[in-house]
């Protein structure tokens, strides 16, 4: 990932990131795009602290992923 600040790396420092890309659809388009793993583990987090309206790491999470995965973030999340 490129670099991150302090509350960044606090973020991303808890993910569990598995071995293998996964394929991803975006629930709302049924668009999908492969991740690599550790795209797939922060997609995961902010689709989870989306469910508990932790907002700030929402936030954080929409960062992350718009400057690492672009055209990713423009399919899934935008």
């Amino acid at each position: 990932m490129k670099l991150l600040t302090e509350q960044e790396q606090k973020l991303v420092a808890d993910l569990i990131v598995c071995t293998k890309p996964e394929k991803i659809k975006n629930p709302y388009t049924g668009e999908s795009v492969e991740l690599c793993p550790e795209g797939v583990a922060l997609y995961d987090m902010i689709k989870g602290a989306e469910m508990v309206s932790d907002f700030d790491n929402v936030e954080t999470g929409l960062a992350i992923f718009r400057r690492n995965w672009p055209a990713e973030y423009i399919i899934l999340l935008d």
